[in-house]
């Protein structure tokens, strides 16, 4: 996969206010559209603070209710200064943050009052469970397996936004065929068996795969925009994903 990194880096787009950069941008306010701006991104990257818990020894219930009750008081109290030093990226905020809130979540029986007028995000603890369950025994540290689940989740929501625009021109099949060779070489056989499946010339496929890859890269691009505040970071930022992938 990170043979691929450069391609996603090679482009600098204009860089217009973002999620992660409207957040800041108001501080401690409780502004709506900086409200929103937090919801959304804690209901896309919630997973990784999820398997953190987990990881620190909380059974699964435990886990979904601490976890809810993390992004619970997140959004409603708009604790920015949990990370000041590291605002400029969310996903350091976050960790951040979880862990500050771990290490002073001492009353275990505030989850039986939980939900008193807190905004609970829409999450699927029990997809998450799956997922954890399905991970292999990591033995790097806390944090490592944080930023990995990270990088794996912003990738998985570029390739869902991938999807959606490909299924919208109304090429489910196509995509699900041609998605398998976005992150890797893939030998001319395999490129020949495609494009027999697809009723298409090996060339068309090439080229599709070529576009497919370009406009992964562009969609990337964009979801790591969302989640630091200054376009100097993108490009930091997509070197990290791939190395903490890759570690």
């Amino acid at each position: 996969m990170g043979r691929h990194g450069g391609a996603f880096c090679s482009h600098r787009e204009r860089f217009q206010t973002t999620e992660w950069s409207l957040v800041v941008a108001a501080g401690s306010s409780r502004h709506p559209a900086s409200r929103e701006a937090l919801e959304k991104l804690c209901s896309i990257y919630w997973y990784p603070v999820y398997g953190f818990v987990r990881g620190h020894g909380h059974d699964a219930r435990a886990a979904q209710d601490l976890t809810q009750e993390f992004f619970s008081r997140l959004i409603e109290k708009r604790s920015l200064g949990a990370a000041d030093r590291e605002r400029g990226r969310f996903r350091s905020f976050l960790l951040a943050s979880v862990k500050n809130f771990l290490a002073n979540e001492r009353d275990r029986e505030r989850a039986a009052k939980r939900g008193g007028g807190c905004t609970f995000l829409p999450l699927d603890p029990q997809s998450g469970e799956i997922r954890y369950s399905r991970e292999p025994i990591d033995t790097r540290t806390p944090d490592k397996a944080f930023e990995k689940r990270w990088a794996m989740a912003l990738l998985d929501r570029t390739l869902d936004r991938l999807r959606e625009e490909d299924h919208r021109r109304g090429s489910p099949e196509r995509f699900a065929h041609l998605s398998r060779f976005l992150t890797e070489e893939s030998p001319d056989t395999s490129y020949r068996q495609i494009a027999a499946e697809l009723g298409m010339s090996e060339a068309a496929v090439k080229a599709a795969v070529h576009r497919m890859r370009r406009r992964f890269g562009q969609l990337l691009r964009d979801e790591v925009g969302r989640t630091v505040d200054h376009p100097g970071r993108i490009d930091e930022e997509i070197r990290f994903l791939f190395a903490a992938i890759e570690t």
